[in-house]
């Protein structure tokens, strides 16, 4: 026994009845933003790893090619 097409129609107005139009949309409005900026931060995350695990590599090739350098 599963949820009918009625049994959802009947939650969907009941919600929009309840809470109204305006405020439905606004709590999308802000979930999106939310999501967005989400994203935003598991990007610039990553590219901040690539950054630091490409400047390490850099060191660790100029420290194997010129390893007498710091003791100058």
């Amino acid at each position: 026994m599963g949820i009918s097409f009625w049994q959802i129609a009947v939650v969907v107005v009941l919600v929009v009845l309840l809470f109204g139009r305006g405020k439905i949309s606004g709590l999308m409005g802000d979930l999106a933003k939310g999501i967005k900026s989400f994203k935003k931060g598991m990007s610039s995350d990553d590219s901040n790893q690539t950054k630091i695990q490409s400047s390490e590599k850099e060191k660790s090739e100029e420290e194997k090619e010129d390893p007498n350098s710091k003791n100058d």
